[in-house]
């Protein structure tokens, strides 16, 4: 039996084995909440209850992981579990643990079916983060059908907005250039033009000077032809 698990650190995950973090301070490691089955249990079914919640576009989620936290520490009491404090951002983290864990367990149902999946949190995610947007609305709807506030909902009439007509008496475009336009264009070609004139100037320069040194230096080389003549003689 198979059961996907991982942990989202920075560090190499090993599909199918659960990651051991031990680069953890042990005295940290003692201050933080270790999670048990049961506050899991805890944890995914409240969240899933809020999952609407953490949907909205504009949303407070550091308040949301609160109100997750508060709710986990309660359900531990009333089973009474006491002397347990479970923060916010350690919500947040095992949620993300078990998103990932989720996500790759998700992989394999989709190639091997779900009867391969074995992770117990699974049924449970995927019934919420396993319906596409459209079938979530298609349920809001369906609850809302036969309901004040369904009828209202059919009953509504929207009035589509159109795009504005471009306006009839504006002048038609002309298809020679604006002055200022052509103007600018002629300046540009003109500066091309100079620029090219310079460095044509540059390059006969170039050319002069090697020259001029060519000549220096075959003159240098005939007196010293001419030293040595006069030398051997």
């Amino acid at each position: 039996m198979e059961v996907l698990e991982t942990i989202v650190i920075h560090s190499t995950e090993v599909e199918g084995k659960e990651t051991v973090v031990c680069s953890v301070d042990i005295d940290k490691a003692k201050a933080e909440f270790i999670w048990t089955l049961q506050a899991t249990w805890h944890l995914v079914n409240t969240r899933l209850e809020m999952d609407q919640a953490f949907d909205q576009p504009v949303c407070k989620k550091k308040k949301l992981w609160e109100m997750v936290a508060e709710k986990v520490i309660a359900k531990l009491r009333e089973s009474e579990v006491t002397n347990v404090t479970v923060k916010a951002y350690e919500c947040d983290l095992k949620w993300r643990n078990l998103l990932a864990t989720y996500r790759k367990n998700a992989e394999r149902a989709k190639r091997l079916g779900v009867n391969s999946v074995h992770w117990e949190f699974f049924k449970a995610m995927h019934e919420v983060l396993g319906k596409s947007r459209e079938e979530v609305e298609a349920q809001r709807r369906a609850k809302l059908s036969g309901t004040r506030v369904g009828n209202a909902m059919a009953s509504k009439r929207f009035t589509p907005i159109l795009p504005t007509p471009p306006a009839t008496s504006a002048a038609p475009c002309s298809a020679r250039p604006p002055q200022d336009v052509l103007q600018l264009y002629m300046e540009l070609q003109e500066r091309k033009m100079n620029m090219w004139a310079q460095q044509k100037a540059l390059e006969e320069r170039k050319i002069e000077a090697i020259n001029n040194l060519a000549q220096a230096i075959s003159s240098l080389a005939e007196k010293n032809s001419m030293q040595m003549s006069k030398d051997g003689h």
